[in-house]
């Protein structure tokens, strides 16, 4: 009854996007590798109005989110879609909880990016990458790998809005939350990020750096530089808004929760090491979460997306 309830609740969200789009007057395809459940293995196609089609950006969704979240959080794929560029909002192996960085993660994130560069004819067009929270983190190990390797499908650019970068660091600190709330109600989020990061890493930092460093898409502890090396000739921009006041008094956390620490050392790292197109950029009271227009500096609208499809076009690969 679950799986059933599960797929009726599935297709009526679709619907309903489908219908919200339609009242911007934009053409939208769902499409499923997995045609007996639409819970995974998936994706979105937000296609230009016009031809021809110039580029096409895959966009992932942060940790639990739908395709139907992003489009409410954020307007760049319509946005695109008037510059001509067709975007791709996947839902990978595991649905929307999956975790991003992982081999199986990347696996189905390929096979997502490869399907419709076939289904689309998008081989010959630029190809762009990015995201959102967890989705950045994937949109950043896909281009390491990718850019590493004999890859069909090499993103021109990468972008990642306030994304964790360190699964070290993250680890520490969701302990260090959970240390802090002894004798009170602790992060439920951290407790929960705890278990996943030694499910997928294979154990704590102490017991499985290596899975940590292999993992990543970047570790401040790595003195090697492994993971980032593939990225030195690539545009990369990483967006944060840095508020710790708000997260202080709003979450009980500080920098070291912020994942800013990872974006600021890696795009150092990336131009110490010759990268001169690493950016990173830093808002100020611009994050804040639809429909309610709740503050939140961890959200979609840090990233403007008229400035950001500008940079995205500037880019020819």
């Amino acid at each position: 009854m679950k799986v059933i309830y599960w797929n009726m609740k599935n297709k009526l969200l679709i619907a309903a996007f489908c219908c919200f789009l339609k009242s911007y007057g934009q053409k939208t395809e769902k499409v499923f590798l997995d045609k007996n459940d639409p819970s995974h293995e998936c994706y979105t196609a937000i296609l230009p109005d016009k031809s021809p089609v110039v580029g096409y950006l895959v966009l992932i969704p942060g940790f639990g989110e739908t395709a139907e979240r992003v489009m409410e959080q954020t307007d760049l794929p319509l946005r695109c879609a008037e510059k001509g560029i067709l975007t791709i909002i996947p839902t990978l192996t595991d649905g929307v909880m999956s975790f991003g960085v992982d081999d199986s993660s990347q696996k189905s994130l390929t096979a997502i990016i490869e399907d419709a560069s076939k289904k689309f004819d998008l081989a010959a067009r630029q190809f762009y990458i990015g995201g959102f929270s967890i989705g950045g983190s994937a949109a950043v190990k896909y281009a390491e790998i990718a850019l590493s390797g004999n890859f069909k499908n090499k993103p021109a650019a990468i972008f990642a809005i306030d994304p964790p970068l360190d699964f070290e660091r993250f680890y520490n600190s969701a302990q260090r939350d959970l240390r802090l709330s002894a004798g009170s109600q602790p992060n439920q989020e951290n407790v929960y990020m705890v278990g996943r990061i030694e499910q997928v890493m294979g154990g704590t930092p102490v017991a499985a750096l290596k899975n940590y460093h292999a993992i990543s898409p970047y570790s401040y502890s790595d003195t090697e530089q492994k993971a980032i090396k593939s990225l030195i000739n690539i545009p990369i921009r990483l967006y944060s808004e840095p508020d710790v006041n708000w997260w202080i008094e709003n979450r009980n956390a500080d920098f070291s929760a912020m994942n800013v620490l990872d974006g600021s050392a890696m795009v150092n790292e990336l131009r110490r090491l010759g990268n001169r197109q690493a950016e990173l950029i830093l808002t100020e009271n611009k994050g804040y979460r639809k429909p309610d227009n709740k503050r939140h500096p961890h959200s979609w609208s840090i990233a403007d997306s008229e400035g950001l499809i500008s940079w995205l076009l500037g880019n020819k690969g």
